[in-house]
């Protein structure tokens, strides 16, 4: 029996990503809101709010459990095509199981299980249907990394975006709001832009299946590819957004530090879509071959990164407090990601894989570690100024020593290790001395800033700012929260070489367009595809 369930769970692992939160987000809409919900997040917990408890970190595990599955599924060869409907690629929708997908999705749970876990500690009563939004929000998470058609990135997209504008106002509050209204703002006019750029794509190709695009673009001439050429900046616009990159990052600061620290700590995987489509897109779709990418991309996506990864150390170094300043170093660390990236090599790329890892996760701690010491603080709060001392300074200190360390980077944490894989993999290429020149000025920049903010908190002592407003700051459950992403950062310094080895033929594979295309498309459009058990299928005609 258990065997038939993990063949079965296996089988349909991709799917099943997609549908797990789904349908538990639906479960919980229908057992209702709990009643007692507060502001405060004060109260007694109930028998219903218990369950709901239940059910969401029962999926959150179960879905852990199912993304190692699909890691491990993924490293048994090329890409795995998933059918929905039966019908083959181009002409249905298909999800696309490769090494990338599978990462980014057991990503997405090793942050979401620990910030949800913090969320119980009081947080998920601070307002209506917390639990059944954070489902809906995994669920455009995962689907948006294992999708293989545009269109369906677009929908993605947007449960994903819908799901956090409600996560954003989570337990209300002015400057919630305030930001709120600017992100939701934006992210219209970037979903406007996506449909746009989606549009002119189809205009000239005909179809939006990712393998297809890349088989039919690079055979656009004339103003057909112009149109095509086109259509890729305004995607990077889009992604661009997205990811926070210059000069649309502005909006990401302030919304993270207004957000509740769970729902921060988990935006922490959002501009990694970003990243991931950006990726997709221009090595996939718009790519002529391995160690190659479109010139209109190349031209402007490693200047643009290293300008992002500069200032957000610059707003860094300027914050006035500490959610604000853990902002800018998320800013900062998307700069750094794609600036690898934006060398299009397989080196490179793989480089920019593990150090995204470890940036995501360490980010996640960090938001964590905020309000941990804040609620301790009194009415000071988060701001860098003198204040009461914490309660903890031994346990808080040595956890903020750790995460600034590692986003840093320095030795032996996996934040050192994944920037020396990038200042390794850009020797002997033309702007070498660009990268190298950013990439540590930007990490020793990052020291000074996080040292500042520590020697405020931990040694500037100032008992005049009332009472500690809050009890989370004590809270076990909070601070194991934290330290479970503190621990998972050790790991990847401790399985550097496996993962690296992992990322290295994650690259190989995204460079190898034609085993993608062939995977999802079969010998020629519309033929046979390798479907998720390695069985052919028999091909259907376009209705």
């Amino acid at each position: 029996m258990m065997e038939s369930l993990f063949q079965f769970w296996v089988l349909h692992g991709p799917v099943l990503s997609v549908l797990l939160p789904s349908a538990t987000a639906v479960l919980l809409l229908l057992l209702g809101e709990p009643q007692g919900m507060s502001q405060t997040g004060g109260g007694h917990d109930g028998a219903a709010l218990r369950w709901h408890r239940r059910l969401s970190m029962g999926s959150v595990l179960l879905g852990c459990a199912m993304a190692m599955a699909l890691v491990w599924r993924a490293m048994d060869g090329p890409p795995i095509t998933y059918r929905l409907g039966e019908w083959p690629a181009p002409f249905g929708i298909v999800l696309v199981l490769d090494r990338l997908s599978a990462l980014m999705v057991l990503l997405t749970y090793a942050v979401a299980a620990p910030a949800l876990w913090y969320a119980l500690g009081g947080w998920d009563r601070r307002g209506p249907y917390f639990h059944a939004i954070f489902q809906f929000q995994l669920m455009g998470l995962a689907g948006a990394f294992l999708t293989g058609d545009l269109f369906n990135l677009f929908v993605f997209f947007e449960v994903l975006l819908i799901s956090s504008y409600v996560l954003l106002l989570h337990g209300l509050g002015t400057e919630r709001l305030r930001m709120g209204l600017h992100y939701v703002v934006l992210n219209l006019g970037g979903s406007g832009l996506f449909l746009i750029g989606l549009a002119m794509l189809y205009a000239v190709t005909g179809t939006l299946n990712m393998a297809d695009l890349g088989q039919r673009v690079a055979q656009l001439q004339g103003d057909s590819a112009s149109l095509a050429r086109a259509s890729s900046l305004l995607l990077l616009v889009v992604f661009g957004l997205k990811a926070a990159v210059v000069p649309l990052y502005f909006w990401l600061p302030g919304t993270y530090a207004s957000a509740s620290a769970p729902v921060a700590a988990l935006f922490a995987i959002m501009t990694k879509v970003g990243v991931y489509s950006i990726i997709r897109t221009h090595w996939v779709i718009f790519g002529d071959g391995p160690g190659e990418a479109a010139l209109s991309a190349q031209a402007w996506l490693l200047p643009a990164a290293l300008l992002t990864s500069v200032l957000g150390v610059l707003g860094a170094l300027a914050s006035h407090s500490l959610s604000r300043l853990v902002g800018y170093l998320t800013v900062s660390s998307v700069g750094t990601i794609l600036a690898a990236v934006g060398l299009f090599t397989p080196d490179t790329l793989s480089a920019a894989l593990y150090y995204m890892l470890h940036s995501t996760v360490v980010i996640a701690a960090l938001f964590l570690l905020v309000e941990l010491m804040a609620a301790q603080r009194g009415t000071a709060g988060d701001a860098l100024q003198p204040a009461n001392a914490v309660k903890e300074p031994v346990v808080l200190g040595l956890m903020m020593l750790l995460g600034a360390a590692s986003v840093a980077g320095l030795p032996p944490l996996p934040g050192f290790l994944g920037k020396l894989m990038i200042l390794q993999s850009s020797a002997a290429l033309p702007t070498q001395a660009w990268v190298w020149t950013v990439v540590l000025c930007v990490g020793f920049a990052t020291i000074v800033g996080l040292a500042r903010a520590g020697v405020i908190i931990f040694w500037h002592v100032q008992p005049t700012s009332g009472t500690p407003t809050e009890s989370s700051g004590s809270s076990p459950k909070m601070l194991s929260a934290a330290v479970v992403l503190l621990i998972l950062s050790v790991g990847l310094a401790v399985s550097a070489s496996p993962l690296k080895r992992y990322t290295d033929a994650t690259a190989q594979q995204l460079a190898d367009r034609d085993s993608y295309l062939k995977s999802v498309l079969g010998d020629s459009p519309g033929g046979t595809t390798r479907l998720y058990d390695g069985q052919p299928a028999p091909t259907k005609e376009k209705p």
